[in-house]
């Protein structure tokens, strides 16, 4: 174990803020605990986000037979952050509060022509919805699949709205979202697995965002379950997007003509202008009224996920898998039961400790979700030095913080 970080004057305003939202309520005694800063610079640093309007003084403490502590709390309507997903079917935005509650949420078709113009129109619409003070916004996360498509976009739009925007991959966001919002605890070691047109997997390693050396962390829609399987965009044969992804379900579909039939697959031109993830989507709702093939496709699909999956959760010791994205949304509860088994059944440290697998209560907009806490992470908290998060900072006496071994 390695010793308590002592945490630098740069980073302590945003460790402590940190904390406070961590711990939903918190008294100055635990915060030096947990950090292991002096009784006079946590006052000091306290003080300053009581002022900003950051944090508020709530209540008391149960007395342990000395003077009651006063607990401090997240004053989470005290900033707002936009979140907005670029998915091949939707536009999803989001408006959050502090602590990463959704306040206000527009989905619309996906955006063509001028984007710019149109996704500045529509926030400009999120925001007056909800009739927040421009100057309480911290800025737009802008998400998708390939973020790095969409610089000359994000630059437009800091320009337009005037707002800092920041991007990041579409499942990194929903893990980020996932952790910001308390869906898991503090320090787990979770994955956010994301099915939207494609797969992949938004890591958090002990209460840190894990995005790998360029960004490119989580493909595992192209972990190879088949080497001799068909040949995938990307170059190799037998990955699990081109074996059991949406697209490849929507395909086998399509080839039988009853399916496509009831689940409304249109052909001809109309076929390569339909998303992936909207023909899913009819599928899975076929699916739910019963119909035996299109449950069929995807509980095969399933079982191809859920052997990606146990090898995720076997490589990384996973205590969280979280099913989310737009595809989950409309298919999860055909999926979810199909993980549960393969990783209560396989997954190799179970006998040391349990898997919890769960489907994102707001998998549809999630990685929109995420988007926003990326701007409250990145403004409020930025964790450049992997510091983890104890889980029972609300507990009176939490441990000390602990650097992240690198």
């Amino acid at each position: 174990m390695s010793r308590p970080a002592r945490v630098t004057h740069a980073s302590t305003r945003a460790v402590v803020l940190d904390l406070v939202r961590a711990a939903g309520m918190i008294s100055r005694v635990g915060l030096v605990n947990a950090t292991g800063l002096t009784g006079g610079t946590i006052s000091t640093v306290v003080r300053g986000l009581i002022d900003e309007g950051l944090v508020a003084e709530t209540g008391h403490a149960e007395s342990t037979g000395g003077k009651r502590r006063v607990m401090l709390q997240l004053n989470q309507f005290a900033r707002y952050a936009v979140g907005v997903h670029l998915d091949d079917a939707r536009t999803t935005y989001v408006l959050t509060n502090l602590g990463g509650a959704v306040v206000a949420r527009i989905s619309r078709a996906a955006a063509t022509g001028d984007v710019v113009g149109r996704v500045t129109r529509e926030v400009d619409a999120l925001i007056d919805s909800v009739g927040v003070e421009r100057g309480r916004i911290l800025g737009l996360g802008l998400v998708s699949a390939r973020p790095s498509a969409h610089h000359e976009l994000g630059k437009s739009l800091e320009q337009v709205t005037g707002l800092p925007v920041v991007l990041d991959h579409d499942a990194t966001a929903a893990a980020i979202g996932e952790h910001w919002s308390g869906g898991v605890g503090a320090t787990s070691t979770f994955a956010a697995l994301y099915m939207g047109s494609g797969i992949g997997a938004g890591v958090v390693l002990g209460g840190t965002t894990y995005r790998g050396s360029n960004g490119h962390i989580g493909e595992i829609g192209h972990a190879c379950l088949d080497i001799d399987g068909p040949l995938c965009w990307c170059g190799a044969r037998g990955c699990l997007e081109v074996l059991a992804g949406p697209a490849a379900v929507v395909e086998q579909a399509r080839a039988d003509r009853g399916l496509a039939r009831a689940a409304g697959l249109a052909g001809g031109r109309t076929r390569a202008s339909t998303p992936v993830s909207a023909d899913f989507a009819a599928i899975s709702r076929v699916a739910r009224q019963g119909d035996a093939r299109a449950v069929a496709l995807l509980e095969r699909s399933a079982r191809y996920v859920a052997a990606a999956a146990r090898t995720l959760a076997n490589l990384l010791d996973l205590e969280v898998l979280v099913l989310t994205g737009p595809s989950f949304a409309t298919a999860g509860s055909t999926y979810l039961p199909v993980l549960r088994a393969e990783l209560d059944a396989a997954f190799i440290a179970r006998d040391v400790h349990p898997i919890s697998v769960r489907l994102s209560p707001s998998a549809a907009s999630a990685s929109a979700i995420g988007a926003a806490a990326i701007v409250l992470q990145s403004e409020l908290v930025p964790r450049n030095q992997g510091l983890r998060l104890p889980d029972d900072l609300a507990a009176g006496e939490p441990p000390v913080f602990q650097q992240l071994v690198r």
